[in-house]
């Protein structure tokens, strides 16, 4: 510790992203990525932008990006913010709408980023425990003091909650505002995005990292009413006014335009998510159930951290959570079909050689 750091320094636990390996051949299912590459469309639009524009500043009110985005998601463009990446939009809003001296709460099973916002920018929490099958506890986020944040699909549980708990929790904090993080929407149902309208105090939060294979490019956005969106362009322009580049705008852009390559991935993930989900059953896993590009697994008989450590040694990258009644839980991405046939095979490996000690220990 410096004496020269500020408090905020002092009091900050910085968030610990999944790992990246610089390895060859390595299959990562540990960070939630999408498999697939971005569109051709994504690919000539960033080179276009690459042979043109790249001498000049980007758009500070990313205005084409908005409109598109409005356009898709059948809103007005002042009810659209664009960060970089959804983790910036998530630090903008608990400055914008959470403030130090009122409590605020978030699942105690849920995205590890919220408490480190709500250290650094000391504002106090209260986390939710879940109930006993994961799900969140809807009534204990009734009458906030501060305000509410959760995933919706929940991470790192996968699991989805419906439009009409979240009706609920907006009907009982009407003073304060109600964040919806939907970073795994597109792998689940509905969207809270239908509800914007109606609550002048929700804010959708979405990534294009995950469904729409873009995490290089680190483009996140809200979506809100025009004052919540007013609020989050106050803090962005005390910042810096040119949080996305270039190359992310024209990126974005395409991304959201070809629809059809979105949804062939989109369905082919929750296929493969299906099958993933039957095979692990089969192998004795228990499986929550995933709305998201990935399950969150415990196995009856084999410890969640040797398997992790065993797959890493052998070039599969998974994630692993050291934290309480979550510890014997594995989150696995969904990879591509080939991917994951390769995950299965080193299971089936590791599972069979276990099976064939104990086996040879009980004659």
């Amino acid at each position: 510790m410096s004496k020269f750091w500020s408090e905020a320094v002092k009091r900050s636990s910085p968030y610990v992203p999944g790992e990246q390996m610089n390895v060859s051949n390595l299959i990562k299912l540990n960070t939630n990525e999408n498999p697939y590459p971005p569109s051709q469309q994504v690919k000539e639009a960033i080179q276009s932008e690459i042979d043109t524009n790249l001498q000049l500043y980007p758009s500070p009110t990313v205005d084409d990006l908005r409109e598109e985005l409005a356009t898709t998601y059948q809103l007005n463009k002042n009810q659209v913010f664009v960060g970089n990446g959804s983790d910036e939009v998530l630090a903008f809003s608990f400055m914008a709408f959470f403030d130090p001296g009122r409590i605020i709460r978030f699942p105690a099973v849920s995205y590890s980023f919220y408490p480190v916002y709500a250290k650094l920018f000391d504002i106090p929490y209260e986390k939710v425990a879940l109930n006993r099958d994961f799900t969140l506890p809807v009534e204990k986020f009734f009458q906030s003091d501060g305000g509410v944040i959760f995933p919706n699909p929940n991470a790192p549980t996968s699991i989805y909650l419906d439009l009409q708990a979240i009706r609920e929790i907006l009907d009982n904090n009407p003073d304060c505002v109600v964040i919806v993080d939907e970073a795994y929407i597109d792998f689940a149902s509905a969207s809270a995005v239908s509800l914007i309208n109606t609550y002048e105090n929700l804010l959708v939060i979405q990534t294009f990292s995950k469904s729409r294979s873009l995490a290089g490019l680190r483009v996140g956005f809200a979506l809100g009413n025009k004052q919540l969106i007013e609020g989050l362009n106050r803090i962005k322009d005390s910042f810096n006014s040119y949080t996305i580049d270039r190359l992310a705008i024209a990126g974005a852009k395409a991304a959201l335009k070809d629809t059809t390559y979105f949804d062939y991935t989109i369905t082919k993930i929750k296929q493969t998510r299906e099958w993933v989900t039957s095979e692990m059953k089969k192998r004795g896993f228990c499986v929550l159930p995933s709305s998201a590009n990935f399950i969150f697994v415990t196995h009856y008989n084999e410890a969640a951290e040797d398997l992790y450590k065993w797959f890493k040694e052998n070039g599969i990258l998974i994630r692993y959570f050291q934290s309480p009644g979550i510890d014997n839980y594995l989150r696995i991405t969904i990879g591509t079909d080939e991917q994951m046939r390769t995950f299965f095979e080193k299971l089936d490996y590791i599972l069979e050689k276990k099976n064939s000690k104990e086996a040879s220990a009980n004659n």
